[in-house]
């Protein structure tokens, strides 16, 4: 059973007759994604890679049925992008553009709480989320990919391809992976996708990659705790100065907050092996995996 996203969910693409989203397009049609239609104001009418194109969201989802996007769109065209899909209550949508401001971030997440919509966010500035052997939402290289039983999540894109390349070499699958994304306020945390994960009878384990900023990482280790969910855990950033941000705009400590000695202890405290390499991580990975089916 896969999560959020399968070989039939129908997807469209916003910004897809830009540089980046015709591009991306033709990679996630490549892998198996059904996209059918893409979206660009004033571009109705026009196709790309013999998808579709609409001039809105409402109208795409009305001809073609679509539940789920992502968004190309530059960083000042994204507060609009959202809240379309939003309003034509996709099920879920990722957002790759970076740079959205924190302020237009808030706004899309209160209109998604406080209008009951129901649409699941993945990122801003994220990788974006695949079903190994089934379908992407993202940028991801899928030819590091394979099925498996390991999820997973990650608040950095680069390494989790770095991560996901030495797990598939080692003979570890994953069921899904989903990049959550770098900045302050992101649609989906870690504590929010953790429930389905443990509902999904593909995953038997999770491998949690987190970062200096933010406390994503230490609610996470207080769910894995109740959720009895086998995991493992690898923290960026430890040699991060306070006050500096490192490469993502999330990735700040302030104060004591945020520090990568916090989330390790958090991890520590659920019980939840902490690696200091990506090879350790792939080592203590097989040790949970095996010792869960023993």
């Amino acid at each position: 059973m896969a999560i959020l996203l399968n070989k039939d969910t129908k997807v469209l693409v916003q910004g897809i007759t830009g540089k980046e989203g015709r591009f991306h397009t033709k990679l996630m049609l490549d892998y198996g994604t059904r996209i059918v239609a893409g979206v660009t104001p004033g571009k109705g009418g026009e196709s790309v890679e013999g998808i579709p194109v609409f001039d809105t969201v409402e109208e795409a989802v009305e001809k073609t049925s679509a539940s789920a996007s992502i968004i190309f769109v530059p960083a000042h065209f994204a507060f609009e992008a959202a809240i379309e899909g939003i309003e034509a209550e996709l099920e879920l949508m990722v957002i790759i553009t970076d740079g959205i401001p924190v302020l237009d971030m808030i706004k899309i997440m209160s209109c998604c709480s406080c209008r009951g919509k129901k649409t699941t966010i993945i990122g801003p500035n994220c990788p974006g989320i695949i079903i190994p052997g089934e379908s992407k939402l993202g940028i991801m290289p899928g030819h590091i990919f394979t099925p498996g039983e390991v999820a997973v999540l990650s608040r950095s894109g680069t390494l989790t391809y770095e991560v996901v390349d030495q797990l598939t070499k080692a003979g570890i699958g994953q069921s899904v992976c989903i990049g959550v994304g770098g900045d302050p306020i992101v649609g989906s945390k870690f504590a929010e996708l953790l429930p389905l994960l443990k509902a999904d009878t593909a995953t038997k384990a999770v491998v949690i990659i987190g970062e200096i900023g933010g406390e994503d990482e230490e609610e996470a280790a207080e769910v894995l705790k109740q959720l009895n969910l086998p995991a493992t855990a690898f923290i960026a950033g430890k040699t991060a100065p306070p006050g500096k941000r490192m490469g993502h705009a999330g990735a700040i400590i302030s104060g004591r907050k945020g520090t990568a000695e916090a989330k390790i202890r958090a991890f520590q405290k659920a019980n939840i092996p902490v690696a200091d390499s990506i090879p350790q991580l792939v080592d203590l990975t097989k040790e949970i995996l095996n010792y869960n089916k023993n």
